[in-house]
């Protein structure tokens, strides 16, 4: 449905400004195959075709099975530097 992938683009789109906020540069968004699958899915029932997810709201898409129903929306240039620089929030309700 339209209004669950408006919910994830809205939702990446205000982890994003979070860590923005907090002095980051979020350029990665982690999604667990669950939650890619889920996200393809939905964008090509909106837009047609079977076409794979390379980005979203702006950051590079990379797939972490482990993260399962999950993503991550990250500044890949400081993670594991400290803490911080990282947002997650669920995808697949």
């Amino acid at each position: 449905m339209r209004g669950d992938l408006i919910r994830v683009l809205s939702t990446a789109e205000e982890k994003a400004n979070e860590l923005k906020l907090d002095g980051y540069e979020p350029d990665v968004i982690l999604l667990g195959k669950e939650a890619y699958d889920f996200v393809r899915e939905q964008a090509n029932e909106e837009f047609g075709g079977e076409e794979e997810v390379f980005e979203l709201s702006g950051l590079k898409v990379r797939v972490v099975e482990e993260l399962g129903k999950d993503a991550v929306v990250i500044d890949s240039k400081t993670l594991g530097m400290g803490p911080g620089g990282a947002k997650r929030f669920k995808v697949v309700l």
